[in-house]
């Protein structure tokens, strides 16, 4: 006996066993089982998600001979078996893409008239009715609208946006969602179970993402493991088929990316290339250990069939932060759009990952050379030494608070936070981000002994709460080497604020820049004998 394969095998053979296309399911079964059948349904969705499957379930639905007309064919009558079959009589399958001409729909809607020939209804299933051409279409359309009380039409296409709008007015509409890897997974799991074949559970969440929505292409891959595999599916067996990434290579790139290792990431770099291995492939897998480590991040206790090797990702978790990953993801997302761009694409996977690592926020982390030991610094000798050099850091430590101390009095001391010294003072303030607009849209009121006073502007008061007043009160404390209170308070402001001031400064130095331009004697030729001019906004103060 022939080898049936798994997709041939397992389709479903009722409604009942459909897997996650509840909503369409559902809708048939209510019109079977209240005799409410439309005469035209228009399947759409990618491929291997059971359109085809549906119409043929529908068929037996209609034509059973033990239940007739209800949404739970025996399966076992002379009229289920052929259909399951593929030898129903009365239900016509069509490529459309194999008969695209008039003629052929044309022959096809002779027979249309006739009833059936050994069931209730005739079931015309159209299969990729987009490939039609404009005249089949007009030709069908009539037909579509008011077929004989026998007939049934069906529908199947993976492009409904090329069908013309008067077929589909005359469908009911039904859109066949791509099934989600938890979904193929649990499918493919209770497949390998009746077939008693052994499986791990990382290959199967491999195959079930591999397989993109589509339970047909699943199984496909289940097949070919299995061929592959001697009869058993498992991790390594699957990576291999697939060509994916060994994960050791993933976790060592995550590793390097953690302390910011440049050598350890030209390292592995060099080493996939040895095994040539896919680099495209690398930036996917790179990619999925993003996503998989931002859901641990912010759902530690997460059940998800996408997350593969979770005891071990969850060592990882606490070596980004969410902001980090976050920029991660995006800088190897562009990278892989880019990297057919690079000279070659070793070049354009080491300069992805070394981005990472250039535009990491905790800069100080990084390790050039983690191999290269740093030199020990030399014990002090004796008591007379150990005096003299504490002496000597005592006079160091003097000299920068009294030099700290003069920096702060050139740019305006608590004592002098007046409103002279203001905009310097809070241009040279260590802040960032909200915290810096706070700043530099505020105005120094009060600055008395250990507190200090802001009036911010009301336009920037939607950015005033308390994790910025500590930003602000920190940068003050690091500024001045001092404790001291920062109060912020909203206010309507008269005067100009360092933002205002320095936006008039770049103005002022814009202006400058085009006046120089323009009276410069080869501009000024140009814009005499060609009738040139300069284009407003084009000018740039440097």
């Amino acid at each position: 006996m022939s080898y049936l394969a798994l997709a041939r095998k397992w389709r479903p053979r009722d409604f009942s066993q459909v897997v996650g296309q509840e909503h369409v399911v559902n809708a048939l079964m209510h019109a079977l089982d209240n005799n409410r059948v439309h005469h035209a349904f228009l399947l759409t969705g990618t491929r291997g998600i059971g359109k085809t499957t549906l119409a043929r379930i529908l068929a037996k639905s209609l034509n059973c001979q033990t239940n007739g007309v209800s949404s739970t064919p025996c399966n076992n009558c002379a009229h289920c078996q052929a259909v399951d079959e593929g030898r129903f009589i009365d239900l016509i399958e069509v490529d459309a893409a194999s008969r695209t001409k008039v003629d052929d729909t044309r022959d096809l809607l002779d027979n249309v008239q006739y009833a059936p020939t050994t069931g209730e209804y005739k079931i015309y299933l159209i299969d990729e009715v987009h490939m039609l051409s404009g005249h089949s279409f007009n030709a069908l359309l009539k037909t579509l609208e008011e077929p004989p009380p026998h007939v049934k039409f069906v529908l199947a296409t993976t492009d409904p946006q090329k069908l013309p709008v008067t077929v589909l007015s005359r469908c009911l509409q039904f859109y066949l969602k791509a099934l989600s890897i938890e979904q193929i997974s649990l499918q493919l799991k209770k497949i390998l179970a009746a077939e008693d074949i052994g499986f791990e559970e990382p290959a199967i969440r491999l195959l079930a993402r591999s397989a993109k929505g589509s339970m047909r292409d699943a199984l496909s891959l289940l097949d070919q493991t299995i061929a592959f595999g001697g009869g058993k599916v498992e991790d390594a067996q699957v990576r291999a088929m697939l060509g994916l990434i060994d994960d050791q290579f993933m976790f060592r790139i995550l590793d390097a990316l953690a302390l910011s290792d440049v050598e350890q990431v030209l390292d592995v770099s060099a080493e996939m290339a040895e095994k040539s291995v896919d680099f495209v492939n690398v930036l996917e897998e790179l990619l999925s250990k993003f996503h998989q480590l931002s859901l641990l991040q912010f759902s530690p206790d997460i059940d998800n069939e996408t997350i593969i090797d979770k005891d071990q990702l969850l060592t990882y978790v606490d070596k980004f932060s969410k902001e980090t990953l976050q920029l991660f993801y995006q800088i190897a997302l562009l990278g892989k759009r880019d990297i057919y761009l690079a000279p070659d694409l070793r070049t354009g996977i080491e300069m992805t990952l070394l981005r990472m690592i250039a535009f990491t926020p905790e800069q100080t982390n990084h390790v050039i050379n983690p191999r290269r030991k740093e030199t020990p610094a030399k014990p002090i000798q004796n008591e007379k030494q150990k005096v003299e050099s504490e002496s000597v850091s005592a006079n160091i430590d003097t000299e920068h608070k009294q030099s700290t101390s003069q920096m702060i009095s050139s740019q305006g001391s608590v004592g002098q936070l007046d409103k002279a010294g203001w905009p310097v003072f809070a241009e040279s303030l260590n802040v960032t981000g909200f915290a810096r607009e706070v700043v530099m849209n505020s105005l120094i009121h009060e600055s008395k002994d250990d507190i200090i006073e802001l009036y911010v502007d009301d336009a920037c008061s939607h950015l005033v709460n308390d994790k910025r007043k500590i930003l602000i009160q920190n940068a003050f404390i690091e500024k001045l080497n001092r404790q001291v209170n920062v109060k912020l308070t909203v206010n309507q402001l008269n005067e100009k604020t360092p933002q205002q001031l320095s936006k008039e400064k770049q103005d002022q130095t814009l202006l400058e820049a085009e006046q120089e331009l323009l009276s410069d004697p080869n501009i000024k030729e140009l814009m005499e004998n060609l009738d040139a001019s300069i284009i407003p906004g084009s000018v740039k103060a440097t």
